[in-house]
């Protein structure tokens, strides 16, 4: 499995999805900026989340709150006062690393995760970091203001609540919706981009009802699970869903359900769902001494609500889906890399390409083709290679299908569309191209 991760690391590198980040100045440890294909498929992901919670839905609206954050608001949160890990550092390696996180040995040996070193606490003493980013927002370097850059995308929600309530006045059960940047400062074991230092996050604060609290949680937690299949299209046996015990519960958490993917290093959280009570809007409030509460009119009662929250990780959907993906295949000419990506999620559906480049006639049809499908459908035109070597390229970033113009397409006005999956190739008349396309994205 190691391998398969280190095939999609450089498969990532190669073909424009992932890049280390300041990579010619060396790189930053756990900082990853994604490439042009990276981008498109990341925003496929957060488009499709997104249409389907805040668009198809009339009980959640969407919210875009800021990263900076006054510290107040994560004194009420309790990140400020408990939101840290206990590290300890390598005699050997000099690396560190979370403490729970290493092979323990005994009461005060542990074993280095990188070196294999023997780490005696006693002397190697764990020290607790702070995970917060702290920035300075004033302009007078000896007269700092600050505030800090968010761990998590929840909090602005929180201190909306009231705000988006008087604005929309929406009634209970209803949610905020947000995707956006956090920031973490917390040690990361070289797994790829499934712990950064900054990521990103969509996660959905639904206010309910105490009294609903716990159907709507269980609702929640299956419908998240069949987004993973339906929406994103990952294999079911590669999800699972985990509900926490009662000691691995936030203090404040009534219950939390994980959805956990199979990586390529194990099973790991790939979102949380949590009913985290009425914990934070009842701490925003007495911070703030601002009043949080909500007025049920037909019950004619005022309570604070609960919140059910689904909170993903959009570069950890971006893993799974890169990993359940994957396939090295037998060809006649060796093994092919493919990506089998759900074709309507894929960053190009359609690439177009001449047989010849050096036939103008070949060339010409090539590029009406590809205008008249390109603001339809994500498509390109490439011509810069033989035909296997088209495909080939086309197959490891994922394009589901490839339009090739030969010499008969310039007599009978056909052209020949190949199926990335199956390989299979199909004579379609140009006029019906986009149709083509089209109808199978929808499948």
């Amino acid at each position: 499995m190691e391998d398969k991760l280190q095939k999609i690391v450089a498969m990532c590198r190669r073909r424009g999805f992932v890049f280390g980040g300041s990579e010619i100045y060396g790189g930053l440890s756990s900082i990853w900026d994604y490439g042009p294909f990276g981008a498109r498929l990341k925003k496929r992901i957060k488009d499709i989340w997104w249409d389907t919670y805040v668009e198809k839905r009339s009980d959640i609206v969407g919210l875009d709150s800021s990263i900076i954050m006054h510290e107040d608001v994560f004194k009420a949160s309790g990140h400020l006062e408990g939101f840290s890990d206990l590290l300890v550092d390598c005699p050997k390696c000099k690396k560190r690393f979370r403490i729970d996180k290493i092979e323990k040995l005994s009461d005060t040996a542990y074993k280095c995760a990188d070196c294999g070193a023997i780490i005696d606490t006693k002397v190697s003493k764990p020290r607790k970091f702070n995970l917060m980013l702290r920035t300075n927002m004033s302009a007078i370097e000896d007269e700092p203001n600050y505030g800090y850059l968010r761990p998590e995308t929840a909090q602005g929600i929180f201190v909306n609540f009231k705000n988006v309530l008087d604005s929309v006045h929406k009634k209970l059960p209803f949610g905020i919706a947000q995707i956006g940047k956090a920031f973490r400062n917390e040690v990361t074991t070289g797994s790829f981009i499934f712990r950064m230092k900054e990521f990103e996050q969509m996660e959905i604060e639904y206010f309910v009802n105490p009294k609903d609290a716990d159907e709507l949680y269980q609702k929640w937690v299956e419908e998240r699970f069949s987004f993973y299949i339906e929406k994103i299209g990952l294999r079911k046996e590669n999800l699972r869903r985990r509900p926490h015990e009662k000691d691995e519960l936030a203090h404040y958490a009534k219950a939390c359900t994980d959805i956990e993917y199979n990586f390529p290093f194990g099973w790991s959280e790939l979102e949380g769902i949590a009913n985290r009570g009425n914990f934070d809007l009842s701490e925003h409030s007495r911070v703030s001494k601002k009043d949080l509460s909500y007025l049920d009119d037909a019950a004619k009662e005022r309570f604070v609500p609960y919140v059910i929250e689904p909170s993903a990780g959009v570069d950890r959907t971006f893993f799974a889906v890169l990993s359940d993906a994957y396939c090295e295949e037998p060809v006649n000419d060796g093994i092919r890399v493919v990506l089998k990506l759900k074709p309507s999620l894929a960053p190009i559906c359609a690439a177009v390409f001449p047989l010849l480049k050096n036939k103008p006639e070949l060339v010409e049809l090539a590029k009406n083709i590809f205008c008249d499908i390109k603001n339809k459908v994500p498509a390109s035109y490439d011509d810069a290679g033989a035909i296997g070597k088209l495909y080939r390229r086309q197959d490891e970033i994922g394009t589901p299908f490839c339009i090739t113009v030969d010499v008969e397409s310039l007599a009978d006005k056909k052209v020949t569309i190949r199926d990335r999956d199956t390989m299979r190739q199909e004579r379609v008349d140009v006029s019906k191209v986009l149709e083509f396309i089209e109808n199978k994205l929808q499948q």
